[in-house]
């Protein structure tokens, strides 16, 4: 493997801080007024960015977008990324910066190029974490394996929503209406965070047997 170990497991456990610190700004929108009050079985989470206390909902998107961009570079120190796989979680980060940067559609004051861009970002952000998960993970084994796991059970929790998308045409429902949006956002976004944890332990992981097995190298 590539890297210094050192390297490595600093950016992977500054990774793991940022992502917990982001669960934590997460997790305190739910339970402090006035996001609160707000109905998550139907709102999106960023929802929580037109409201006063919107600022937590912000960094702690950037917080996610900073550790998942740390985690990245351990990986990648690791040797453990494809260009594919590099190139598409790279653009899960982008994808969370594009979120905080363009703000939603405010329904009160009408549909803006803001937030159209804002939608585009989070679909981005939705599909190219897994996607890309399983694209570095599909030639290892070990730890690598749960990162698979993360990627397909993420996949999994999109479908809902592609399925209200697509069957929209037929039904005639509008496809935010058609199923729990905010659960189903919410679901997806857990996975996808746990995702990132495990990449964030591969990682580390790595790091760990590197470090076993150099002594015997240089016996041999």
């Amino acid at each position: 493997m590539s890297g210094h170990p050192c390297r490595m497991k600093a950016l992977a456990g500054l990774g793991v801080a940022c992502v917990i610190g982001s669960l934590s700004l997460y997790g305190a929108l739910h339970l402090l007024p006035p996001s609160a009050e707000l109905d998550w079985s139907r709102r999106t989470i960023s929802q929580y960015a037109l409201m006063s206390n919107g600022w937590m909902f912000d960094a702690a998107t950037l917080l996610l977008a900073f550790g998942s961009a740390a985690i990245l570079a351990a990986l990648q120190h690791a040797g453990l990324l494809s260009r594919a796989a590099l190139v598409t979680l790279g653009l899960w980060v982008v994808g969370l910066v594009g979120v905080v940067w363009f703000e939603k559609h405010n329904w009160q004051a009408g549909p803006s190029i803001s937030g159209d861009v804002h939608r585009v970002a989070s679909v981005v952000a939705f599909l190219s974490l897994p996607i890309g998960a399983l694209l570095a993970a599909r030639r290892a084994d070990g730890p690598a394996r749960w990162v698979m796991i993360g990627g397909l059970v993420s996949l999994l929790c999109f479908m809902p929503i592609l399925w209200a998308v697509v069957s929209a045409s037929w039904t005639g429902e509008r496809w935010w209406q058609a199923i729990p949006l905010g659960t189903v956002e919410r679901l997806l976004g857990l996975a996808e965070v746990v995702t990132v944890l495990l990449l964030a332990r591969w990682a580390l992981v790595t790091e760990q047997v590197d470090r076993r097995l150099a002594p015997a190298a240089e016996v041999s």
